[in-house]
């Protein structure tokens, strides 16, 4: 039986070579967020894929969210979390809040537990060498007919407008992990709270990655049958988008997929944050997992 085991460990390491010589020296962002952040075992799963990453050559890039995280200490503090389209309104002692928790709190877990782990993380926001520049986002909501729509202020609520990526790529060279906290800093030198995804999708692009990897809390794009759909392009996701088949939380998911392949992100995965080693599944073998997005085919 042992011999059995170890020849299947053997053929699986057989499987990754390819993948292994392919993404040498290749960056590789990732987008940590939904229950791999919450479940202890899918925490410990996640640092150990980052650290066998760097192990074999590939620069891994993690951004991460925290939005439970926030929620929970904004409860704690008594103070009642709004939303507005899914964003959540951040006045200036909830933007304290959210840097304390994700520049703080979340940030220096993940680092921790890479660390622990055999790696080197180091923990940054966007405030770090003005490393992600912001722009502040007013959201408009329609009124009757023939008036303006109405300007609704969300607070620090941003967008990238801009990245320099001399840190990371610094922090690449001296085999250090950049862990990124999704928070920016706009021209007057105020924070801004900036989703994730789109923080995850703009590094990849301004590094030119080989792949981005979008972690959620569902197996990929579905369809309306609940069968995974993979292999998509960009004429896909318009289609199954304008179809209804694409809505909800996985629209700000799908955009963010687009943008990044349109400036040059060679392709981008959604895959299932609740499987454990699910990076290395989609990485290091045949069959991966999740949905692969794609320019062309």
């Amino acid at each position: 039986m042992k011999t059995k085991a170890a020849h299947q460990i053997a053929q699986h390491l057989c499987e990754a070579l390819p993948y292994i010589q392919r993404f040498n020296n290749k960056t590789v962002v990732v987008k940590f967020g939904g229950n791999a952040m919450i479940d202890d075992a899918l925490k410990q799963s996640f640092a150990r894929d980052i650290v066998l990453m760097k192990s074999v050559g590939i620069n891994p890039i993690v951004v991460h969210g925290g939005g439970p995280q926030i929620g929970e200490v904004l409860k704690r503090l008594g103070k009642t979390s709004e939303f507005i389209d899914g964003m959540r309104v951040t006045d200036d002692e909830t933007m304290d809040v959210v840097e304390m928790v994700l520049g703080g709190l979340v940030n220096k877990e993940i680092v921790n537990l890479i660390n622990r782990h055999g790696g080197k993380a180091i923990g940054i926001t966007g405030k770090d060498g003005d490393f992600i520049h912001a722009r502040k986002i007013n959201m408009t909501r329609a009124t009757a007919e023939g008036q303006e729509s109405e300007i609704i202020d969300i607070g620090h609520v941003g967008e990238v407008k801009s990245i320099d990526p001399s840190i990371v790529e610094m922090l690449n060279k001296s085999d250090f992990i950049p862990v990124i906290a999704p928070i920016g800093v706009g021209e007057e030198g105020r924070s801004y709270n900036i989703n994730a995804d789109l923080v995850a999708g703009k590094v990849a692009e301004v590094l030119k990655a080989e792949k981005l990897l979008l972690l959620t809390n569902t197996p990929g794009i579905l369809d309306k049958e609940g069968q995974l759909l993979t292999g998509l392009t960009i004429a896909d996701i318009d289609a199954l988008t304008a179809d209804g088949t694409i809505s909800g939380g996985m629209i700000p998911k799908t955009r963010c997929a687009m943008e990044a392949l349109k400036g040059g992100v060679n392709s981008v995965h959604i895959i299932d944050g609740r499987v454990e080693h699910a990076v290395l599944l989609e990485l290091f073998t045949d069959q991966g997992v999740g949905t692969l997005l794609m320019r062309r085919r």
